[in-house]
C-alpha cells in the first residue's frame, strides 16, 4: 500500500512539473493533483524560478466568444474532442495532450498562442458544466465554441465573418485557411 502512495505521488509530481512548464496557475495544480500546497509551491519555484502569480482564474465564458480567442479555443477543443472520442483519453491527460498539439500547430504557423493552459483547462470545465458547446458555422462547416443553449442554426464563425479591425493581410488569409482546415475536420 505504501508503494502505491509513492508511485501516485511521483505521478502527481510529474504532472505538476509539466503543468508548471506549460504555465499553469496554482489553482489548476491544486485541483489536478493530490499534492500539498507547500509541495506545489516548491515545484513551481523550482521549475519557474519565481513564486506563482496571484489572482483569480478566468471565470467568464465571454472571453472565449471574441473572434481570435474563439478560433484558438475551437482549435484546442477540436483536438480535445479527438483525444476523448477517438483515443479514449480523459481528464488532465486529454487536456495536456490537446494543449501540446495546439502549441505545435500555433508554433508551426509562426503565431503566438492566445490560449493559455489555464484557460484551456477552464474551457474544458465550461464544456463539462454545459456552459459552452460546439456550433457549426453555416459558411465553412467548422465547429466552433459557442454559448450553450444559444440558437446556433445561423451561426457564422469569426473566420468567415472577421471583424473590421482584424488583420486581413495576405499572411492572415493563409493562416485562416490553415486553421479552418484543422478546425473544420
Amino acid at each position: 500500500m505504501k508503494n502505491k502512495r509513492i508511485i501516485d505521488e511521483a505521478e502527481d509530481i510529474r504532472r505538476a512539473v509539466e503543468m508548471v512548464q506549460l504555465g499553469a496557475r496554482m489553482q489548476m495544480l491544486e485541483v489536478e493533483t493530490k499534492l500539498s500546497r507547500e509541495k506545489l509551491l516548491k515545484i513551481y519555484k523550482e521549475v519557474r524560478g519565481a513564486s506563482p502569480p496571484k489572482g483569480m482564474l478566468p471565470f467568464s465564458t465571454d472571453w472565449f466568444m471574441t473572434w481570435q480567442p474563439n478560433v484558438h479555443s475551437s482549435l484546442f477543443m477540436g483536438y480535445h474532442r479527438f483525444f476523448v472520442q477517438q483515443a479514449g483519453m480523459s481528464g488532465l491527460d486529454a487536456i495536456l495532450k490537446s494543449y501540446h498539439l495546439y502549441l505545435d500547430q500555433i508554433e508551426s504557423d509562426q503565431m503566438e498562442p492566445v490560449l493559455s493552459i489555464t484557460r484551456a483547462w477552464t474551457l474544458v470545465r465550461f464544456f463539462d458544466a454545459d456552459l459552452l458547446q460546439f456550433a457549426a458555422c453555416t459558411c465553412c462547416g467548422g465547429r466552433y465554441v459557442a454559448h450553450a443553449y444559444d440558437p446556433s442554426h445561423a451561426y457564422v464563425c469569426g473566420l468567415c465573418n472577421m471583424p473590421s479591425r482584424a488583420g486581413k493581410t495576405k499572411r492572415a488569409a493563409v493562416r485562416k485557411t490553415k486553421v479552418r482546415d484543422v478546425v473544420g475536420a
